[in-house]
């Protein structure tokens, strides 16, 4: 091609010159390349990488219950202590799925049949133990719990309140 034909060219144009590498010399490694880790490693490095992403899915799923805590507190928070539909749904939620994962603990970690994950079982359950006690708690509060003898024996008075507090107010 004359210069004149390629100063006609578009601007953006590529040209489809091909050139061929003559030198017998090898290429130089790219950064960080390391020719030692090439070969039989490869197998046994890919079965580590496949065990310790079991052991970090194991460990992701038994810690969820653990990670729902705040949102459980957030929630009891939110459904307020008085006796209506509603907060008392939002209790019996707290308190049935965690009972539910307890139950179903042995089918959640069936994909981990390929390692012993008896310690993120532990406390997977231990995580969901935790929400059921915030679930007790809130039922405590609002007064669903029998706590007293009252509760439970109709010859029994209630106990008696012996102070009463109010917060908040300050008359001059």
């Amino acid at each position: 091609m004359s210069n004149k034909q390629l100063n006609r060219r578009i601007k953006w144009s590529l040209d489809s010159v091909r050139i061929n590498r003559v030198s017998t010399e090898p290429l130089a490694a790219p950064p960080a390349y390391s020719s030692s880790n090439v070969g039989s490693n490869n197998e046994v490095s890919k079965k580590t990488d496949v065990s310790r992403l079991i052991t970090k899915k194991s460990w992701d799923l038994a810690l969820a219950p653990m990670k729902q805590v705040p949102m459980n507190l957030f929630i009891m928070y939110m459904a307020g202590n008085s006796i209506s539909i509603f907060p008392i749904m939002m209790v019996g939620m707290l308190l049935m799925r965690p009972l539910q994962a307890i139950w179903s603990t042995k089918a959640t970690f069936k994909m981990m049949e390929t390692s012993s994950a008896v310690l993120q079982m532990i406390v997977y359950v231990l995580g969901n133990f935790v929400n059921i006690g915030l679930a007790l708690y809130k039922c405590h509060s609002m007064g669903l719990l029998p706590t007293h003898a009252s509760d439970w024996l109709a010859f029994v008075e209630p106990p008696i309140r012996q102070e009463y507090l109010g917060g908040g107010l300050i008359l001059s």
